[in-house]
């Protein structure tokens, strides 16, 4: 075959521009890896951060819970007094060693804050209709150990102890004046969310600056616009973030949409992220957002609750642990 009938370049010259084309790629390759490897970053001496959710509390069997589920009803039998949402259930958190605190809250019939989770006050009071339907004072006379059982209602271990221990928001903050708090707005409404922010408001900025919020968009994204300082998470506030950081995280670009902001990372998703777990954290924390790890799916209350489970949670890791068991977990990762 003559010269002019050889299409292309000649097979050499091919074979150096796939051997140069195949270097670069290689070399692009081991950049992003190196850009977002942890085996690099120094952890050493840095221990996880431990959140208790709701405070030191009463754990159930999650198989099979839905959203009108009365986890009361199904409570694991007892290992400590302790009830959630309380006072005593987050001072004993912090005791055994939690770095921050959970708790919900739903405005009430007197616009004030009851710190409680249930939407509906039966499964858990001798009370009933929604925590809105009543004043912070009615609250305070419900029995919110009622409705406790591990046995199918055979027995009701913290029943009539509970009369008088549903706390105000304002009770948290004063019993709680220095300590991290995660402040969750059980509504989807806006307009508490504004309330929130008046609340919030008064106190000074040191102290805000250990108060995140979550929640719904809608009350959440009220708040942000009244208080654009104050750490905040959503649903929406994680996709903007965390699309955006896909796209580009693999340069070590953090998004602005990620900045001052907590995230909430199920466990399944988390080795998706780039730079994961010691790199992505770092990242996180140069722009104020902290990185809180969550068990399973993130759905329904899963924690790391035993020693078994802290085996998941990788080397590396500096950001927080989200559990339901302070007094097991808090010493473990110290």
């Amino acid at each position: 075959m003559t010269e002019r009938e050889t299409p292309g370049a000649p097979p050499s010259r091919r074979r150096r521009r796939w051997a140069a084309a195949g270097i670069v790629l290689l070399l692009v390759a081991g950049g992003v890896w190196a850009n977002n490897t942890s085996l690099f970053g120094s952890t050493a001496g840095k221990a996880p951060r431990v959140l208790a959710h709701r405070g030191l509390s009463q754990t159930f069997d999650a198989s099979g819970v839905g959203n009108d589920t009365c986890t009361a009803e199904r409570i694991h039998p007892p290992e400590h007094d302790h009830l959630e949402n309380t006072l005593s259930g987050m001072r004993a958190a912090f005791d055994a060693g939690a770095d921050a605190v959970e708790l919900d809250v739903h405005i009430t019939a007197d616009g004030d804050f009851a710190v409680f989770h249930d939407w509906e006050v039966g499964c858990r009071t001798d009370g009933s209709g929604t925590t809105r339907d009543h004043t912070m004072a009615e609250l305070k006379e419900l029995d919110i150990g009622y409705g406790y059982t591990p046995d199918g209602g055979r027995t009701h271990p913290f029943r009539g102890q509970g009369k008088g221990a549903l706390p105000s928001l304002g009770e948290v903050l004063a019993e709680f004046p220095t300590e991290p708090l995660l402040i969750h707005v059980k509504s989807d409404d806006p307009a508490e969310g504004e309330a929130l922010a008046d609340r919030l408001a008064r106190l000074p900025d040191r102290r805000l600056g250990e108060v995140t919020v979550y929640g719904g968009d809608a009350p959440v994204a009220a708040l942000r616009d009244r208080m654009p300082g104050l750490r905040v998470m959503s649903k929406e506030i994680m996709l903007d973030c965390l699309l955006a950081y896909e796209a580009v995280g693999w340069t070590g670009h953090v998004p602005a949409a990620c900045s001052g902001v907590q995230l909430h990372i199920p466990e399944g998703y988390a080795p998706w992220l780039w730079g994961w777990p010691s790199t992505f954290v770092a990242r996180m924390e140069a722009v104020d957002t902290r990185v809180v790890l969550v068990a399973g799916s993130g759905g329904f209350s899963e924690g790391f609750d035993t020693r078994e489970s802290l085996e998941r949670v990788p080397d590396g890791f500096t950001g927080t642990i989200w559990t339901n068991r302070a007094d097991r977990i808090a010493p473990l990762v110290r």
